[in-house]
């Protein structure tokens, strides 16, 4: 099933799994197009999902795909502070989730450089930034969606706040608080429901260079993805929903399992 919704594509595919078979292969036909053209691949990645990217691995490796020309971005990570990252060693890193289920599964004659796989780093946001900007921009982001509708950890402003909509789509790569929400879900689906074990702070690229990518695209991949994402495809764009700003957007593709998109569009 497909949807056009503006600028929007949306498509339902019929089990879980075939959400990261898809998100898997739109990431490797942007590579080898690149690569056919010379050109470099410039992503933003993510950390949940990260089932495609052992299907990935097995593609690039049994193609034999080069990720020599290939930037990784990932767009997030934990910290246990407003000044100290979380240990690329702890459970919940995104950076340790990065190598254990892509990184280290890719053929070492085919995989990019440690330079080129990127996080963003406290005190270093705006390297983060200007080097994307020195690539030429991002080819395509990649996400999911939170429950308070984040991109990233592009939480929205907290009760009380107010942040224009345009203002909120400026924002760079920075650190803030996660939300309780957030702790909340995702205490739930790595924790066992421990919300006393979960980071309070994060880094996270801004919704300003996820908007500047080419392409975006959003991968549903649990039920409850269903309320927010009807929200952010109906409603107008707010920053009390982060992720109605991509109705400004003019290349976004969503993919999602058939038990979100049931009942979007009766």
């Amino acid at each position: 099933m497909e949807h056009k919704i503006g600028s929007i594509s949306f498509k339902s595919v019929d089990k879980e799994w075939d959400v990261y078979f898809d998100m898997a292969l739109t990431m490797l036909n942007t590579i080898r197009r690149n690569n056919k053209l010379g050109k470099k691949t410039v992503m933003i990645v993510p950390v949940g999902p990260t089932d495609q990217y052992p299907i990935l691995a097995r593609l690039v490796n049994e193609l034999g795909v080069s990720l020599k020309n290939v930037w990784f971005f990932n767009m997030d990570e934990y910290m246990l502070s407003p000044t100290e990252m979380i240990s690329s060693t702890d459970k919940l890193s995104f950076a340790k989730r990065m190598q254990d289920e892509f990184y280290s599964k890719v053929d070492p004659d085919l995989i990019m450089p440690i330079s080129q796989r990127v996080f963003p780093t406290v005190f270093k946001e705006a390297e983060y930034d200007a080097l994307i900007e020195s690539l030429g921009g991002v080819d395509l982001c990649l996400g999911g969606l939170g429950i308070n509708g984040h991109i990233a950890f592009n939480e929205p402003p907290e009760d009380g706040q107010d942040i224009p909509a345009k203002d909120f789509a400026l924002l760079p790569t920075r650190v803030l608080p996660i939300s309780r929400e957030t702790k909340t879900i995702n205490a739930y689906g790595y924790q066992r429901g421990d919300l006393r074990g979960m980071p309070e702070w994060c880094i996270t690229v801004g919704m300003k260079q996820i908007l500047a990518s080419k392409q975006i695209y959003i991968a549903l991949n649990r039920p409850w993805q269903h309320g927010i994402v009807k929200r952010a495809l109906f409603t107008e764009p707010t920053s009390k929903i982060p992720a109605s700003l991509l109705q400004w957007h003019n290349s976004v593709t969503i993919c999602a399992y058939k038990d979100v998109a049931e009942g979007l569009f009766n």
